[in-house]
Order: C-alpha cells, then structure tokens, then sequence
C-alpha cells in the first residue's frame, strides 16, 4: 500500500493533482491532424504576406485562401469550422469572409482582402485569449512577444 494510514489525506491529494496535471497536459496535446492544420495556417499566413508583397498577386492570395481554410477546418475539425461560419452570431463575418474571396477571384483584391481581414476577425475574434495563451507557452516566440509587454510594464513602474 502506497499511502499509510496517517498520510492518507496527502496521498489522496497527491493523486489528485497528478490526475489534474494529466487532464492539463491532454488539452495540449496536439495530434496529427491538428499540427498538419497549424502548418497549413502557417504557409497560408506566409502566402498571403508574400501576395501582399508582391503588389497583390491574384495566385498567391488564392493559395493562401485554400491553406487557411484547410488549415482552420483540420485545426477545429470540420463540423465545427461548418458549424463557425454558420453560425447565426457570425453570419457578419462569413459574409465579409466569403465576399472577399468573391472580389479576390474578380480581380479586386485590395477590397477582397480588406474584406477578408474584417471576416476573419469578426470570425475568429473569440480565438485570440486562446492563441495568445498558446503563443506564450512556445519557448523562444513566447519570450518575444512577452517581451514588448514586459518592457511597457519595467516603464510604467519606473516613471
């Protein structure tokens, strides 16, 4: 028996917080499926930064459209990226969404990715504490993005 009588009450607790880090450990987990989404999210923000540069290339806007949209429905699964644009609360941004993609494949794409950017944050608005918790715990990204929030707060406290 691991736990004596007298230390029973530890033991229990011990137990308990090993079965919490384990549940908290699951969530993080990434499978498969979803690092390939996460990768695909990755060329796509790439494709479109490299569209943009390149005075607003029509192919370029389009692959990364396709990546992120892939991307988004490997990460979350696909009933419930169906289920995030159907959404009656989000109807604004899938339509600002889907417009945008509409204009990009017309050959307007400065309105088409104007368009596009006020979808995606009215769509993923909700998102942003979670990727932002994410971001924090990748080692060296996390420190870089902490790092302007860390200086801001040494300033406040200084002045």
């Amino acid at each position: 028996m691991l736990c004596s009588d007298v230390a029973v009450e530890r033991c229990f607790l011990f137990a308990t917080i090993k079965e919490t880090s384990t549940v908290i450990r699951m969530v993080y987990e990434l499978t498969e499926q979803k690092k390939i989404g996460l990768g695909l999210i990755g060329f796509g923000i790439v494709f479109t930064f490299l569209g943009v540069v390149l005075f607003f290339d029509r192919g370029l806007l389009a692959l990364s459209n396709i990546f992120c949209l892939t991307g988004v429905a490997l990460l979350l699964g696909w009933r419930s990226t169906w289920n995030l644009f159907t959404n009656r609360a989000n109807y604004k941004g899938s339509a600002a969404f889907l417009l945008g993609l509409f204009f990009l494949f017309v050959r307007w794409p400065i309105v088409g990715i104007i368009l596009q950017i006020y979808g995606c944050i009215a769509l993923f608005g909700g998102f942003w504490p979670s990727v932002k918790v994410f971001l924090y715990q990748i080692p060296v990204l996390g420190w870089i993005i902490q790092y302007p929030v860390l200086l801001l707060d040494r300033l406040r406290g200084s002045s």
